[in-house]
């Protein structure tokens, strides 16, 4: 089965098939004892693939709700996601893990549009006609903007783009004009004063995901929903786990992870001790020094240490929309966050009580100070700056503002960033590490997280499933 496109033009979401590969255990041989450490969607959607491998999961979270930075907020009179997440129709791993899940026929299709906030204005550029008409930009500079699009949807080679820096990639293609209009005070908005030290990988990475979202001759774009958001899809995660056998265990702090014998690694949990046949960590590689015994674990020191952005993203709950667009892009140094997220323009307002939900993100380095500040101080700064975008808001439709905040969101992709990667090297044959550090040529997004689970499965299902072997097995870069 697959989504089918509609008389209204929704897109055909093609996903790419599972391996029919039988990767259970072999007959009279028992099924592992896998501990997997972690519960955001890439160590849930993990552990149903080895659950449904036939071995007995468990799951640690150390946090009291599964998700990660795919969980769900309290919103008042509904729960929907933490933080801005959408489905695009060439997502074809996420898709197909939600066809999986038998969440297909909640996965709904919206065309939406698009804003863009310079010179004081909104103004709409959500389809080929618009685009044109663009007005900070001349003729000329709106076709080598075009052809940057154009371009970077179609490159593959992304190690020609990590020595040239983001700036100089886009002054090439784009011009200086419109770098200096348009993409340096988008940059400005999203990375602030660092971006001059990001390679065109950044930038080259979003344009090819989110050129995806244009559909049909119009270039119209068209998002997708899960009924019931993020929280839908953990809950069907979970129940399958739980159906195969497995468990996940919220609210449990992993301690240490040692070993005192070839065939098998001990978990301390809360000070208990808990002995499995395969551990598989889904946490940074700063946690992994942390936790893992010296013993089980090599981790290559890279150039230089990697850097992290941290996200603080203002919610708003309100009776009106406060945007007809899905993406208001900010191109104003003046503006304190990144962009207007309007959710509720896709998905529909039958999942959110009726309320509207709009984000309002700001991106900055993990250690920058400003990431502590009080929820008073982006409440007070991010709703002035939003009466500027939006003269007509109506404070009188806020029914509530909530901040969340996320330390750890992605590396900061600098110049040559592959070689900052911690290459990680595991001592025991029953010891794997699966993070997103090592996406180097993508943006943190969770189409992406499933792809990478499928890529490890078909890598080690096999590994996981023979007897306890011998051989160190490189797990990193």
């Amino acid at each position: 089965m697959r989504a089918t496109a509609s008389a209204a033009g929704e897109p055909d979401a093609r996903p790419e098939p599972m391996s029919s590969v039988d990767t259970r255990p072999a007959a009279g041989q028992r099924p592992r004892e896998v501990c997997i450490v972690g519960a955001g969607l890439m160590g849930m959607a993990l552990g149903r693939r080895l659950a449904l491998d036939g071995h007995r999961v468990t799951v640690l979270e150390r946090d009291e709700r599964i998700g990660g930075l795919a969980t769900w907020h309290d919103y008042g009179d509904f729960e929907w996601d933490r933080f801005y997440h959408v489905v695009l129709p060439t997502d074809r791993h996420l898709i197909g893990l939600l066809r999986e899940l038998d969440l297909e026929p909640d996965l709904c299709w919206r065309r939406t549009r698009t804003g863009f906030y310079v010179d004081g204005h909104v103004h709409s550029i959500s389809d080929n006609l618009e685009f044109l008409r663009f007005p900070p930009l001349s003729l000329l500079s709106k076709a080598r903007l075009a052809w940057t699009l154009l371009y970077g949807s179609r490159l593959e080679d992304w190690r020609r783009l990590e020595s040239v820096s983001v700036e100089q990639w886009l002054v090439r293609t784009s011009g200086r004009a419109t770098f200096e209009k348009l993409w340096k005070p988008l940059l400005l908005a999203k990375l602030g004063p660092h971006y001059s030290r990001v390679s065109a990988v950044f930038i080259w990475s979003y344009i090819k995901r989110l050129f995806s979202a244009r559909e049909g001759s119009a270039s119209a774009e068209h998002l997708g929903h899960v009924t019931g958001g993020y929280r839908q899809i953990f809950a069907s995660l979970l129940e399958a786990i739980e159906h195969a056998g497995g468990r996940v265990e919220t609210g449990r702090q992993v301690e240490r992870i040692v070993t005192t014998a070839r065939d098998s690694i001990s978990v301390v949990v809360d000070g208990e001790s808990r002995a499995f046949d395969r551990v598989i960590c889904t946490s940074p590689v700063s946690v992994l020094r942390r936790i893992v015994d010296p013993d089980l674990l090599v981790v290559e020191e890279p150039e230089r240490v990697p850097e992290y952005l941290g996200v603080v993203c203002v919610v708003l709950v309100t009776t009106e929309p406060v945007t007809p667009y899905y993406v208001v892009n900010i191109a104003d140094e003046g503006i304190p966050f990144t962009g207007v997220i309007g959710m509720s323009n896709v998905a529909p307002l039958e999942s959110t009580s009726g309320r509207h939900l709009t984000y309002l993100p700001k991106y900055m380095l993990s250690t920058d100070e400003e990431l502590q500040a009080s929820d008073e101080h982006f409440e007070k700064t991010f709703l002035e700056a939003l009466k500027r975008i939006v003269p007509k808001f109506d404070e009188a439709s806020l029914l509530s503002v909530h901040v969340n905040r996320a330390s750890r969101v992605q590396p900061l992709q600098v110049l040559n960033y592959s070689r900052t990667v911690p290459a990680v090297r595991s001592r025991h044959p029953g010891l794997f590490v699966l993070n997103t550090s090592g996406f180097v040529n993508a943006t943190l997004n969770n189409n992406e997280v499933i792809r990478t689970v499928e890529a490890f499965h078909a890598e080690h299902a096999r590994d996981i499933a023979a007897p306890t072997g011998t051989d160190e097995h490189a797990i990193g870069r």
